[in-house]
């Protein structure tokens, strides 16, 4: 279960990098862009480690108070659960 846990957290992290990433490059050339509420969907399933990563490393959504508050906040609410379920 662990393992199936690691591989899904992996996965969606690097899927919400990406994501923020492409959106990043997609805004530099006027084309169709994600959604926000995509970004957000990624974040707050599992993905907010890799929003965040993405975030910063291309610069993007860093000037939306929406994000730079939302995706710690998911991140935080996040590892409060993981901190209960570990040591239940």
């Amino acid at each position: 279960m662990i393992k199936f846990v690691c591989i899904y957290l992996l996965i969606i992290n690097l899927a919400a990098l990406f994501a923020m990433g492409l959106d990043k490059s997609k805004a530099k050339r006027r084309a169709w862009r994600i959604p926000e509420r995509t970004l957000f969907l990624l974040s707050f399933i599992g993905g907010s480690i890799g929003a965040l990563a993405g975030m910063y490393l291309f610069r993007h959504k860093t000037k939306h108070k929406k994000f730079v508050i939302g995706m710690p906040l998911i991140l935080i609410l996040y590892l409060v659960i993981a901190c209960f379920v570990i040591r239940i």
